[in-house]
């Protein structure tokens, strides 16, 4: 297994656009209820394990060989939120050129022809994860990391909150992301109507809102 592929993957410098990103976080600060670490702990769990759980499957999926095409209608199926389809396929979009670049393969062109505005972005990985020699749950253990990373980052950013802590409140979560990547992993044996389905509806409501922000920070 090619385990340095899966740090280049996972590295917040791979160039995919995710730092344009807060994961929810920004209105969350705005709305009060993210103020510190400890409520920063309790938003990447929440996340994690609903929105976070559903991206790691679908990525999980790609990864393994499942239909990246039906994979895409699938996440849409899951994605509520028009603004969060919007992200997902723009970050997609950004992440194909990248991986592209980076592990060509003729899974990853079949799906930029099919998909000339964007598949979404864990579909997008989970293929780029199979074009890089990883296995499903590698690329279910990125997107889970994905899942609390992009939020703790933009608290930085967003209450000048101490990187030391956020960096403590990633580690301290690092047992609950291997258990979501494990569970995301195993559910790929099953079929892609059996794939996690869990959401997250304040995260769709204050997408919605966020994305009508005049001024913000962060792109979502």
């Amino acid at each position: 297994m090619n385990r340095a592929a899966l740090l280049v993957l996972a590295d917040g410098r791979f160039p995919a656009g995710g730092h344009a990103h807060s994961g929810g976080a920004e209105p969350a600060v705005e709305a009060g209820r993210i103020r510190d670490a400890e409520d920063l702990a309790a938003f990447c769990r929440g996340r994690l394990h609903t929105t976070g759980l559903t991206s790691a499957a679908l990525a999980a999926a790609a990864a393994h060989g499942l239909d990246p095409l039906a994979l895409d209608e699938a996440a849409d199926a899951r994605t509520p939120s028009p603004a969060l389809r919007a992200v997902a396929r723009k970050l997609g979009r950004q992440l194909m050129r990248a991986a592209r670049a980076t592990w060509p393969s003729p899974e990853l062109a079949a799906l930029a022809e099919s998909r000339p505005r964007g598949a979404h972005q864990p579909v997008v990985l989970g293929l780029t994860a199979r074009a890089a020699g990883l296995g499903p749950e590698d690329a279910a253990h990125c997107v889970a990391y994905e899942t609390v990373s992009g939020p703790a980052s933009a608290a930085v950013r967003l209450l000048s909150l101490n990187p030391f802590e956020a960096t403590a409140v990633l580690a301290r979560l690092a047992p609950e992301l291997d258990r979501v990547a494990e569970q995301a992993a195993a559910a790929v044996h099953h079929g892609i109507d059996a794939l996690p389905a869990a959401s997250a509806p304040l995260l769709d409501v204050t997408a919605e809102a966020h994305a009508a922000w005049p001024v913000r920070l962060f792109a979502s």
